[in-house]
């Protein structure tokens, strides 16, 4: 199995903030309708994709929804005032392009201040390039939301572009869709809603499908840059095991279990435990009297910029580890 760039690519340039996921779900729609049984998207827009099997059923979710910026205000001059969607740091966003749904181009400015470390999403506006508020007013509209402007470079071992969070969960999760073609365990693929703003589309799709395990493909953190907080993740070192984070102790039973796959299949792995954060499995594991639930995790590099960093071999080997898995028949 080689490395897919152009579904990668594909992946991370389409739009599709919390709350407004319709173009990505329907480009992943796309992409899987031909390799499941069963297809639907939910009231809430999360998109859940059915291969039958005859064992233990089994939720994999990874979010399709990446973090924006929502118009609050249009002033007589034509700036947009904005508001988060999700993790967005003001340093991180100064003098960023973003894109709106409709084509609209902007740049991140802000007003003088003299301590930049007290900068503040509400020092902040949205240049659009206009001469007033009715010209503003005739392209974007308040409650419209914005993105990074979104890019995508590689070297022949990362990648590094915007919205690998979850893009590349979302990657894993449509390539093993296609590599599994008999499955064992009933296997429930779902694209999540609104994970940047509260894990909202995790929560009411696993009521759905009311599922016996599952199992999370998000990113984690990593510690290898030049005087980074200890963590013991990397890139190229493997694919990433959870053990916990702030939303979660993942099921003891269910993370040996995928630990003893990986070595079983020569798969690098990595443990991890994060001190901050949270996945889709964090609202999983709580629906109804509880759900055993794991994480496969994807070491990245400056997690909600805009240019995160994946290593190949890290994304293979999550691949890899997730096809092991569901293929593996797994006894509680």
């Amino acid at each position: 199995m080689e490395f897919n760039s152009k579904l990668l690519e594909e992946l991370v340039k389409t739009y599709g903030p919390s709350g407004n996921e319709t173009r990505i779900c329907n480009y992943i729609k796309g992409q899987i309708e031909n390799y499941v049984d069963e297809i639907i998207i939910d009231s809430l827009g999360n998109l859940i994709a059915r291969k039958k099997g005859n064992g233990k059923k089994i939720m994999i979710a990874a979010h399709m929804d990446q973090i924006g910026l929502m118009v609050t205000d249009i002033d007589d001059n034509g700036f947009l005032r904005f508001t988060n969607i999700g993790g967005v740091s003001p340093l991180v966003s100064l003098h960023q392009h973003v894109i709106f749904e409709n084509g609209v181009l902007g740049i991140i400015a802000k007003e003088p201040v003299e301590d930049i470390s007290k900068l503040r999403l509400s020092n902040m506006y949205i240049d659009i390039g206009v001469k007033d508020k009715k010209e503003a007013e005739s392209l974007v509209n308040i409650g419209d939301v914005c993105v990074y402007l979104p890019h995508y470079c590689e070297n022949e071992n990362t990648v590094f572009t915007s919205a690998l969070d979850d893009r590349i969960g979302c990657y894993i999760a449509i390539e093993a869709i296609k590599a599994i073609e008999n499955p064992i365990n009933d296997l429930y693929f779902v694209f999540t809603a609104q994970e940047e703003v509260g894990t909202r589309g995790a929560k009411t799709s696993a009521y759905r499908i009311d599922p016996d395990i599952c199992i999370s493909i998000d990113v984690t953190g990593s510690g290898d840059t030049p005087k980074a907080k200890t963590f013991a993740v990397g890139l190229g070192k493997g694919t990433a095991i959870k053990v916990k984070d702030q939303s979660i102790l993942t099921h003891p039973k269910l993370r040996n279990i995928m630990i003893e796959v990986a070595k079983n299949n020569n798969i690098p792995y990595q443990l991890e435990v994060l001190e901050y954060g949270g996945t889709d499995s964090g609202a999983v594991h709580l629906t109804k009297e509880g759900v055993p639930s794991g994480v496969i995790s994807i070491p990245t590099r400056y997690v909600h910029s805009t240019t995160e960093m994946v290593s190949k071999n890290d994304v293979m080997n999550s691949l890899k580890l997730l096809i092991k898995l569901l293929e593996h028949n797994i006894e509680f």
